[in-house]
């Protein structure tokens, strides 16, 4: 049996509690003062106002007929409160009003300034304060005093309903904007990885099939393990492709989202750079990972993915820019406070990859934005000897 939570007694009984004065409205127009409940004229349309004011406020959100419009919800009502308001006046048959048509009217006046459009909130709000204040013109009998009282009242009622649904509708827009935000930063990081996943095997592709072409005809019987790196590259580039295009179709339903959150979003860590070296090395490169033992895999998982970057970039670049490079060095080392993360390599710069496989140096700049994001520093030149060296230096959080 699923239990009822307390929101949703509390929101039972203000429903209730709505329903019952409404209830009191229309016994206040049919009451004749003699104990009896006749049919009288004045019930039908006080029926009417009250039938509809409850239909658009309480009617669930969920089973709303396509009819049932905002526009219509707000209209129908207000107009209704509106012309019977006028017809007691034209007709000079006074009327009671109750406390149920106006909670329905405050109702619709929130609704209106909270969920309207802009250009129109405005206009359904001022339609729903000329219905309040007609309220009184029903009653002819009522003494001037008890109108000011009534009308003071009124308009204090009035004053708070708009600044809790004026508040309520800048908490919205505000909500709305960090989500969207949130989306676009999203996607920004997703275009990052993009680049460097893709490029980083599709660089590792180029390479490996060069390396193939040359030992077509002189080492024949080591081609399968040539074969087999562009064969495990390509088939990471498309997963890495697949995962970023589900992410940016993702509806944000995540109870729709039946896949693993890793599955979503092609991240690394420190654990993965291990196997990112392993699969980097080819026949004529051997790569080297010297990992400090007491650095500890437990580390924020942003600085864990942001090292993992590091390395990716820096190899990849290494294959666009130093073919000839025959040894790379890949540091993890950590400090008190900090991680330190660098690659060198002892290549003198030369290449043969065609020029559309350059790139255009987005990468090293996405690879400093995400250092600097989380408080880091990227250095880039080059090595003490030969070579070239990525160094990129993480604050660590204090214990």
């Amino acid at each position: 049996m699923k239990s009822v939570s307390s929101r949703g007694l509390a929101r039972g009984f203000a429903d209730g509690l709505l329903v019952s004065a409404c209830a009191v409205d229309v016994l206040l127009v049919g009451f004749d003062g003699e104990g009896d409940l006749p049919v009288a004229p004045a019930v039908w349309p006080a029926l009417a106002v009250v039938l509809t004011g409850l239909a658009a406020v309480l009617w669930p959100s969920g089973r709303r007929p396509d009819w049932l419009t905002l526009r219509v919800r707000i209209l129908v009502p207000v107009l209704a409160s509106v012309l019977y308001s006028l017809g007691s006046a034209i007709s000079v048959s006074g009327t009671m009003f109750g406390p149920g048509e106006v909670v329905l009217l405050l109702c619709l006046l929130h609704i209106a300034v909270r969920r309207c459009p802009a250009r129109s909130a405005v206009g359904y709000g001022v339609l729903a304060v000329g219905a309040l204040m007609l309220l009184p013109v029903r009653s002819m009998e009522l003494p001037g005093s008890d109108a000011l009282v009534l009308g003071f009242i009124g308009l204090v009622l009035i004053g708070l309903f708009v600044a809790l649904a004026a508040y309520l509708r800048t908490m919205d827009y505000r909500r709305a904007v960090a989500v969207s935000e949130t989306r676009r930063g999203e996607r920004v990081a997703i275009a990052a990885d993009l680049h460097d996943f893709v490029a980083h095997h599709v660089t590792g592709i180029l390479v490996q099939t060069q390396v193939a072409r040359m030992m077509a005809t002189t080492q024949r019987h080591s081609l399968d393990p040539v074969l087999a790196g562009m064969e495990h590259a390509a088939t990471e580039a498309l997963a890495s492709m697949r995962r970023t295009v589900g992410v940016l179709r993702d509806t944000g339903d995540d109870a729709a989202d039946h896949r693993p959150a890793a599955d979503r979003r092609p991240v690394g860590d420190l654990a993965a750079i291990a196997d990112l070296t392993d699969r980097f090395a080819t026949p004529i490169q051997t790569v080297t990972l010297h990992r400090a033992p007491t650095l500890s895999d437990r580390l924020p998982h942003e600085i864990q993915a942001a090292a993992f970057r590091v390395v990716q970039e820096s190899l990849t670049n290494i294959r666009r820019h130093a073919g000839d490079a025959t040894h790379i060095d890949v540091h993890l080392h950590n400090t008190p406070h900090h991680l330190v993360v660098s690659i060198t390599d002892n290549g003198r710069g030369s290449t043969q990859l065609p020029p559309e496989a350059h790139g255009g140096g987005f990468g090293l700049i996405g690879l400093k934005e995400r250092v600097t994001a989380l408080g880091g520093a990227l250095h880039t030149g080059p090595g003490r000897d030969t070579g070239w060296e990525v160094r990129a230096t993480f604050p660590l959080p204090k214990a």
